[in-house]
């Protein structure tokens, strides 16, 4: 991390949000959120004094300067680095040599822009998964050329496109190893052609929707196709399809649930694999889970 740049001291709270917002929509890159959560005796800061330190080290605010303020900035610098929260507790005179004769809590959040989640395709799995991804923390923006379907009530507040698969170059010219893509349109062809182009676009995670059947013969001919022009195999490693966890569901509320579960295991590496250790302590062997692919 670059020297942090000189301190702008006590800001407005307004500035103090928006530049918070600008992380979370993915404008700005990672930054640690530090608050005053308590104070006794003669602190430098009230309660809620806020200190924002950015990626690229431009700082924001003040917990109240001096010693404090330097080890609050530590803590925010390891924040950064290590993606994790953390609290700084200290006694001003005891722990720091500072002249004031109180303590300071203060509690360091680690901020992260929110993964984007780009739907294409905006039929009923669409409109049952975005409120949920949504409030999983998701930031949606759904593609359809059916303009009709983006004034659905479940897309509203999101970012909404009026475009085809054959324009997703113009309606995301911005991918990149942190988006997460659902290929869900309401044509087979359609999905084969937004798998070929996305195959070759930057992500972290690529999905499509189908029966398995579906997904051998879209995958085996955008394969073939790429091999034909002497360009060479995608990294398929990252791609999943069908998409959803086995949670034998078939209706769009049902897949939603299934495909953001995986959504969220990625993010955060889980299994998807049951909690429960109820076998573990009754002797019996787990059962195996089942699971119902996508009708046709």
């Amino acid at each position: 991390m670059s020297t942090p740049s000189p301190l702008r001291g006590n800001i407005s709270a307004a500035l103090l949000a928006r530049e918070v917002v600008d992380v979370l929509e993915g404008r700005r890159q990672r930054a640690a959120l530090a608050t005053v959560t308590g104070r006794s005796g003669s602190a430098p800061q009230r309660v809620g004094a806020k200190l924002l330190l950015h990626e690229d080290g431009t700082l924001i605010g003040t917990v109240g300067g001096g010693a404090i303020e330097a080890q609050v900035v530590a803590a925010c610098e390891a924040a950064i680095r290590e993606g994790r929260s953390s609290q700084v507790q200290a006694h001003l005179v005891r722990d720091l040599a500072m002249c004031c004769g109180g303590a300071m809590e203060v509690f360091v959040e680690y901020l992260q822009p929110q993964p984007r989640l780009v739907v294409i395709g905006a039929g009923h799995v669409a409109q049952s998964l975005a409120p949920l991804a949504v409030s999983a923390d998701f930031r949606l923006t759904v593609l359809d050329e059916r303009e009709e379907l983006l004034e659905h009530p479940a897309f509203v507040g999101m970012q909404t496109g009026a475009y085809d698969v054959d324009e997703l170059e113009v309606a995301v010219p911005d991918l990149d190893e942190r988006d997460y893509v659902l290929i869900m349109t309401h044509d087979h062809a359609r999905d084969e052609r937004a798998l070929a182009h996305l195959l070759r676009r930057p992500y972290r995670y690529l999905g499509m929707i189908g029966s398995r059947r579906k997904v051998h013969a879209v995958l085996r001919r955008v394969l073939a196709r790429e091999e034909q022009r002497g360009r060479p195999r995608p990294d398929l490693s990252r791609v999943r399809a069908p998409i959803g966890l086995a949670l034998g569901g078939r209706t769009p509320a049902e897949i939603a649930v299934s495909v953001v579960a995986e959504l969220i295991a990625d993010r955060h590496g889980g299994s998807g694999q049951p909690m429960t250790v109820v076998p573990e302590v009754d002797g019996a062997p787990p059962s195996e889970p089942t699971g119902a692919s996508k009708p046709e």
